[in-house]
């Protein structure tokens, strides 16, 4: 509910604010005195785009916050579906600058008009002769027959099911998609996948090869750098090792009259063993290396085999190769399942059906058992606002596939007139006449729905007397089980609130005030007597009061 609005800067307003009561609140003023604008506000607050200049100071920001009672009306699942943070006292705020720049706040986050606007539709609801086009909407038609049949659970569970089979259908021409891209693939893939495994390919062999193939064309220049050294090492007169033997020899002889000639053998020793070990080594790798034509042949193909595949499939090198093998195996063995795979999905998206057709049944069943009570009620509350002779009438029409709110089309047919047939009310009803069908709507629906906060902007234009009493009844049973704001000019309507809010004009512009017991004696007397009160009047005002 809304518990506190204020408005800075909007049109003739300045500055007002009020705190609003949790049930009935009355709203009255002259004719002219800005409650039109008021309401404005209150727009501009749920998301409606503002239309031309909206300052009464085009210097300063406009803006309008209210802050909201969430506490029980189970909007957690909106917040978090609209990535809100949520707050049982939520604030709402609203701000136009002088450039004409919009901007919108929940909870201090920022949020787009479009988002304020579904959230706004959530918390407020605004009613007037030329707001009743929610009666065109089969969501909302069938929404209220389900909360009259107490049918809310059936239909979560039925919403639940419909969704499931979107879900399904959807997936089922996925699969039928991959599976015709599949199929117009699966030469190709096949063709790939052959040759690819065909050329037997193996991680690391690139680098193998081209290692190979570097040695094989410089084994000439290898072998004599090879043979070189060891003719360096080995040679008895010019080698390395024998000269470096002798002089070991020499060392020892010398070490018993020398004794540094000792540690010199030494030396030397480790050096011969390691320039031996040299030497070993390159006689081997002599020994291994091979320049072999035929072999030299093998691996420049294998490695033209690797490269050629590489630029054919444009890949960087052998791994990446290897992986789009394996993908396109993947794919050619999924493509096999393929047929197995749809059948499960069809099989699927049937069992959905059923699912969802039987729970489509059992709502019809429930707002057939409904509607005659429905119809009944809506009748009876219709005669007491003074249309004793109008007929309102439910049709279900079967649908040829299921939708959002079942099997059925959900018609409301209204007559005013009793010999004539009753037709879509959306269609055929006055501004009064949708006025009063909502309002009994409204009533019936609020015993059983959590409503949001409902706004009447002067439905009662166009009655008086009776008839204005039994609306101001109505609207007073409302307030008893939720929060309702009344814009009125009626009296028998306003004397029916426990918070009475009068709009005025003074040097500054539009504004508010919450009126005292006896002030409001003397505005409900005005209502009746015009700007002369008179003690006739003020007496009656204390007994529409119940003074």
């Amino acid at each position: 509910m809304l518990r506190r609005l204020v408005v800075e800067n909007y049109l003739l307003i300045g500055h007002l604010e009020m705190e609003l009561d949790p049930h009935l609140n009355i709203i009255t003023g002259e004719t002219g005195a800005g409650k039109s604008i008021l309401l404005g506000a209150l727009g501009l607050l749920l998301g409606q785009k503002s239309e031309g200049a909206v300052w009464k100071d085009p210097a300063r920001n406009c803006v309008v916050e209210g802050t909201f009672d969430l506490t029980g009306l189970g909007l957690e699942p909106l917040f978090e579906e609209l990535d809100l943070d949520y707050a049982d006292q939520s604030v709402v705020r609203r701000l136009i600058t002088p450039a004409g720049k919009s901007r919108a706040f929940v909870n201090d986050s920022p949020v787009q008009l479009a988002l304020l606007r579904d959230l706004g539709a959530r918390l407020v609801d605004i009613h007037s002769q030329h707001r009743n086009l929610i009666l065109s909407s089969e969501e909302f038609r069938a929404a209220a027959l389900d909360a009259a049949a107490g049918a809310g659970p059936l239909f979560r569970r039925y919403a639940a099911g419909f969704a499931a089979l979107g879900t399904r259908r959807r997936d089922l021409a996925a699969l039928r998609d991959e599976a015709e891209r599949s199929r117009h693939d699966e030469e190709w893939l096949r063709h790939q996948t052959g040759e690819l495994t065909a050329a037997a390919l193996r991680e690391g062999e690139q680098a193998e090869l081209e290692e190979e193939l570097a040695l094989l064309e410089h084994a000439d220049r290898i072998g004599e750098a090879l043979a070189g050294l060891r003719g360096a090492l080995d040679e008895e007169e010019r080698g390395i090792l024998p000269r470096l033997k002798s002089s070991e020899t020499a060392f020892r002889h010398l070490q018993e009259h020398y004794p540094a000639g000792a540690e010199y053998a030494d030396r030397l020793r480790a050096v011969i063993e390691e320039l031996k070990d040299l030497g070993d080594a390159a006689a081997e790798a002599a020994d291994r290396l091979d320049a072999d034509p035929e072999r030299m042949e093998r691996t420049t193909e294998r490695l033209n085999t690797l490269y050629t595949l590489e630029q054919k499939y444009r890949v960087a090198d052998l791994g990446e190769l290897i992986a789009l093998r394996d993908r396109s195996a993947a794919r050619l063995a999924a493509i096999s399942r393929d047929d197995e795979r749809l059948a499960e999905a069809e099989a699927q998206l049937a069992e959905a059906e059923r699912e969802a057709a039987a729970l489509a049944a059992e709502l019809h069943e429930s707002r057939l058992r409904a509607i005659p009570e429905f119809e009944e009620r809506i009748g009876r509350m219709l005669g007491s606002l003074g249309m004793a002779g109008a007929r309102f009438r439910i049709a279900l029409t079967p649908r040829e596939t299921l939708g959002r709110t079942g099997g059925d089309g959900v018609e409301f047919l209204f007559t005013a007139n009793p010999r004539t047939e009753p037709q879509p009310v959306e269609r055929i009803a006055s501004g009064g006449e949708l006025s009063r069908v909502m309002l009994a709507l409204k009533a019936l629906l609020a015993e059983r729905m959590q409503l949001p906060t409902i706004l009447f902007d002067e439905i009662d234009t166009g009655v008086s007397g009776r008839i204005a009493d039994a609306m101001g009844e109505i609207i007073a049973t409302l307030g008893n089980s939720m929060q309702v704001v009344d814009i009125t000019h009626l009296p028998q309507v306003a004397s029916k609130g426990g918070s009475h809010f009068v709009v005025y004009k003074d040097d500054d512009g539009t504004r508010i005030a919450r009126l005292t017991p006896e002030e409001r004696i003397t505005e409900i007397a005005k209502m009746l007597s015009g700007s002369k009160i008179t003690p006739a009047a003020l007496e009656q005002a204390r007994i529409l009061l119940g003074r």
